[in-house]
């Protein structure tokens, strides 16, 4: 295992990074009464599960069981507020990579938004235009560990695609089981072939992660802090001009 944070393309512009965090949707079974609550805008009802991993795909966090229609940042809020005395807060001065649905502010670093982002919109396509274009490819190509970490999961665990109909405090028993035993499998160090894919190829995203399921609910408007977007300006500029 090695932290990609060494590649020249990242460093030493990402070197405060500790991981990133994203939600990731887990098909689940309710009751009548709660399908409404539960219903994302594939008419599938999921439970919102949102994670911290680091740059070996190992979770650092996990706040299972929220209704799929929640905007992630509700499930954000919460692992602040409830769950705030375990959750893994940045040191001072390190950051995680969020993407645009979360706010750029102290300890969490979000992209420049109405602005190419993902990955597929760089494939095939012209090379990044300007420094803001430049940043968003550096840090989506970076976040996307939380990504193959949730694609890693669900290829092993194909339980998750699926799960029984227990009731739903057990459904969300089975995730959190399901992402301890992913950690134990990946701290082991043994031979994986899920993990090894990974290993080879940093870009590669397993299929399994694409089954992510958008919320019914409105994104909350996000506010950004300005010492956070001076310190994403400057990151960018030094990347623009080659670490000037």
């Amino acid at each position: 295992m090695h932290s990609r944070l060494d590649n020249r393309r990242f460093y030493p512009y990402f070197k405060d990074c500790i991981g990133a965090i994203d939600g990731t949707h887990v098909p689940c079974v309710v009751s009548k009464d709660l399908v409404n609550q539960y219903m994302c805008r594939k008419n599938l009802t999921t439970q919102n599960v949102m994670a911290c991993c680091d740059f070996d795909l190992i979770f650092t966090f996990v706040n299972a069981g929220w209704p799929g229609s929640v905007h992630d940042m509700r499930v954000f809020d919460d692992s602040m507020n409830k769950f705030g005395h375990v959750f893994p807060h940045p040191p001072t001065g390190k950051f995680y990579l969020v993407d645009s649905g979360y706010p750029n502010r102290p300890g969490y670093l979000a992209p420049y938004r109405t602005t190419r982002y993902h990955l597929e919109e760089f494939q095939n396509a012209e090379e990044p235009q300007g420094k803001e274009e430049l940043f968003n490819y550096a840090h989506s190509s970076l976040r996307n560990c939380i990504e193959r970490a949730f694609g890693v999961l669900k290829q092993k665990f194909r339980i998750l695609m699926g799960i029984p109909s227990y009731n739903l405090q057990t459904q969300t028993h089975i995730v959190v089981a399901c992402m301890a035993l992913h950690n134990f499998i990946r701290l082991s160090q043994e031979r994986d072939r899920h993990f090894a894919r990974c290993d080879r190829d940093p870009n590669y995203v397993p299929v399994a992660a694409s089954v992510e399921q958008p919320p019914t609910e409105e994104a909350p408007v996000v506010l950004d802090n300005q010492q956070m977007n001076e310190f994403r300006d400057l990151i960018a500029f030094q990347m623009f001009h080659g670490g000037q």
